[in-house]
C-alpha cells in the first residue's frame, strides 16, 4: 500500500511540474486563423479569439470561445513577442 501511495505521489508531482516547464520556440507562430464566430450564447458575453500555443515542439491552434464579460474590465488578448532569437507567449488577461 505504501508503494502505491508513493507512486501516486510521484505521478502527481510530475504532472504538476510538467505544467511549469517553459519552452521558448525559436520560430514565430503561423499567421492567425480566421474563425467563424456564431452568435453569443446570451447577453453579456464577449468573444475571446483563438491563438497559436506551443505544445510538444510545434504550434497548435487553440480555438476561440465565448466568455462572460467582467463589469468595468476589458479583455486584452494574448500575443507572441519576440525576445532576441526566441519567442515568448504573453497570456491574455482582463484589465
Amino acid at each position: 500500500m505504501k508503494k502505491a501511495a508513493l507512486w501516486a505521489l510521484v505521478g502527481l508531482v510530475s504532472v504538476l511540474a510538467a505544467d511549469c516547464i517553459v519552452a521558448y520556440p525559436t520560430i514565430g507562430p503561423p499567421p492567425m486563423r480566421e474563425e467563424v464566430i456564431i452568435g453569443a450564447p446570451g447577453p453579456g458575453f464577449i468573444w475571446i479569439g483563438g491563438y497559436w500555443r506551443w505544445y510538444g515542439g510545434n504550434y497548435v491552434w487553440s480555438s476561440g470561445h465565448w466568455a462572460r464579460a467582467r463589469a468595468g474590465r476589458r479583455w486584452e488578448a494574448g500575443r507572441w513577442e519576440q525576445r532576441g532569437h526566441r519567442w515568448a507567449w504573453r497570456k491574455g488577461r482582463w484589465r
